[in-house]
């Protein structure tokens, strides 16, 4: 899952896509630290590509060392397994994509290739790659590298992912071949409507570097975060130089990127970039203020009016980019599954009753007081949310979907229906077996502000006469529930599109064979007919390529899920960004967590 928050955090984010973040997202950030590498040496003594990218930026001054804090540390630096923002964060560092997406605009552009092209039929792509490309090592990057990522590694059954379920149209891959050494062939199943922005974000991955990895089946492992940092291969603009656990990771100017400026300048500007951990989100701010950090890609609305007052010494800018993509929730775990080593269902069979009912978690919806969360989290800077899209992405958003405004006693009348109250007296909530309705509700431990919202989610429910156990931990571990053990009630946490925002980002979490799937990921079969609804509706949005069709058919999605609830949202809160005034080219964004830093590689230091 893409968390937004933790993400950062943590992400993704959500991410998916998230994942891919964009993945794809491919939302992307002199001299290195002395590492004796490719990276090591002047971008000048080595050839660029043929064309390179030209990227209109206003030109900058090469050097220095970009600072930003972060929260949490990578879990892996592969960018085929990543898949929450706190590894993400990363890797949209040191992997390039066939294709560029400029997040603001929403525009796709050049990447890897310089020209593409679709048969009338709408089935059939053809990529042209650069010629010259290399990879960090110095290697060239060719079109068996592009095969070898999606036939080898993305669709391989040994390797799980997030990103094969957004490519599997009706049960069928996208069939990739080799033309020649600079040619790709694609050809999918049905016409995909949002072809260029995802099969072209996709990370691009060596095959002379991994594919003995793939052979012997490690790849899970490949580019942990035990790897040597010259053996993590990329097309990024930057190359892994150092990771330290709990303290920072280095990145280096990467000396084989295919970018240069208008004046012919090879990107990136800054020699490298440190992500420095901190251990708490409101670290992130301390370091930002104290002067500790360069960017802060996420300001929380309560810490607005003291860094708006900071600013005005002229030494960084706030800026407001406005409502996002972030979505704010909880769900219940409804995996109806057992675990293969126990033989004990994953769920107690008494709550997985509970929590598969739709008036359940319909009641739980109502239970929420939203504005309250707004004044008490958010300083009254946020809105209510009840829907899986935010009115941040204005293409999308379906504005007409069921709501559930703060009502008691509307949600002790829908528990009543399902047999679940107050008997005999009692201040407490029991179903019609008379077991005592009570769950334990997670978030991570990093993020204080999702803390603060959980535990008036907790007070919500406990004024129906549930009893709630609310259990933060370190996010990793909640990773871990969500993705492998599914050893959990209940989980509050966040996601985000990763700044392309399209319904095909989010394939991953909607479809019931999803690897994102929150409630009951990786379906062999839908559990409901409204998931197979949804399976449907998702699969006909990516068929067509004709908008109106698409946006009914995500409308719908949209609206069943506000029907069913399988996630409850909660709120959404206006985000904003601040960078040092000495930095040149920040392009503020809404639609992405990396707010100021999604185009690092741009950056440079005014003087």
């Amino acid at each position: 899952m893409l968390d937004f928050e933790a993400g950062r955090l943590n992400s993704l984010r959500m991410m998916r896509l998230k994942q891919i973040a964009v993945l794809a997202a491919a939302i992307c950030a002199l001299a290195g630290c002395g590492k004796k590498s490719a990276a090591g040496k002047s971008a000048a003594s080595h050839p660029l590509p043929e064309p390179p990218v030209v990227v209109q930026c206003t030109p900058g001054i090469p050097g220095g060392r970009l600072i930003i804090a972060e929260l949490g540390d990578p879990k892996t630096f592969n960018p085929i397994e990543a898949d929450e923002w706190s590894s993400l964060e990363i890797v949209r560092f040191l992997f390039w994509n066939l294709l560029n997406f400029d997040v603001p605009s929403q525009k796709i552009e050049p990447g890897l290739a310089d020209w593409w092209t679709n048969s009338p039929d709408g089935k059939t792509w053809e990529f042209r790659l650069r010629k010259n490309l290399r990879w960090s090592d110095g290697a060239p990057l060719a079109a068996d590298d592009v095969v070898f990522t999606w036939n080898d590694v993305i669709y391989n059954p040994k390797i799980p992912n997030p990103w094969r379920d957004a490519f599997i149209i009706k049960g069928k891959k996208f069939k990739v071949t080799k033309v020649d050494d600079l040619t790709i062939k694609v050809v999918t199943p049905e016409v995909y409507a949002p072809f260029l922005v995802q099969f072209g974000a996709i990370p691009i991955i060596p095959e002379h570097i991994l594919s003995k990895s793939v052979a012997n089946d490690t790849f899970a492992s490949a580019y942990g975060i035990n790897s040597n940092p010259e053996q993590v291969v990329g097309s990024g603009p930057f190359v892994l130089e150092e990771y330290k656990p709990g303290q920072y990771t280095l990145v280096a100017r990467n000396p084989y990127f295919l970018e240069v400026d208008r004046e012919g300048q090879r990107l990136p500007y800054f020699n490298d970039v440190i992500f420095e951990v901190v251990p708490q989100m409101d670290a992130l701010s301390l370091r930002f203020l104290s002067g500790g950090s360069d960017l802060d890609d996420i300001i929380y609305p309560y810490e607005y009016d003291k860094f708006k007052s900071e600013s005005a010494g002229g030494k960084f800018t706030v800026f407001d980019p406005g409502i996002g993509l972030e979505n704010s929730y909880f769900w219940f775990n409804e995996n109806t599954n057992s675990n293969p080593k126990t033989g004990e269902p994953y769920v107690d069979p008494v709550k997985l009753k509970w929590f598969r009912n739709v008036k359940f978690r319909q009641a739980c919806s109502y239970a929420i007081d939203r504005q309250a969360i707004i004044r008490a989290v958010f300083s009254g800077r946020a809105i209510p949310e009840y829907g899986f899209e935010t009115p941040g992405n204005k293409k999308w958003f379906n504005p007409n979907i069921n709501t559930y405004p703060y009502d008691p006693a509307k949600a002790l009348a829908l528990l009543k229906e399902i047999g679940i109250e107050k008997r005999n007296g009692q201040d407490f909530l029991t179903d019609a077996s008379g077991h005592r309705v009570e769950f334990v509700l997670y978030t991570n431990t990093e993020n204080p502000a999702r803390e603060k919202i959980a535990v008036l989610i907790q007070g919500d429910f406990q004024k129906l006469g549930m009893k709630v156990i609310f259990q933060p931990v370190e996010f990793n571990t909640l990773i871990t529930k969500i993705n492998a053990t599914y050893n959990y009630d209940c989980i509050l946490m966040g996601m985000a599109p990763g700044g392309l925002a399209d319904p095909s980002v989010s394939m991953s979490v909607l479809q019931s064979s999803g690897y994102d799937h929150d409630w009951f990921p990786r379906q062999q079969e839908p559990s409901t007919p409204w998931e197979a609804r949804i399976d449907k509706l998702m699969n006909d949005q990516m068929t067509t390529l004709d908008f109106a069709r698409r946006k009914k058919d995500y409308d719908d999605v949209q609206q069943i899920l506000s029907e069913k609830e399988p996630m409850i949202f909660t709120v959404t809160p206006t985000y904003y960004a601040a960078a040092r005034s000495n930095i040149g080219n920040v392009r503020p964004t809404a639609l992405t967590p990396d707010q100021v830093s999604w185009n690092a590689e741009e950056l440079y230091f005014k003087k």
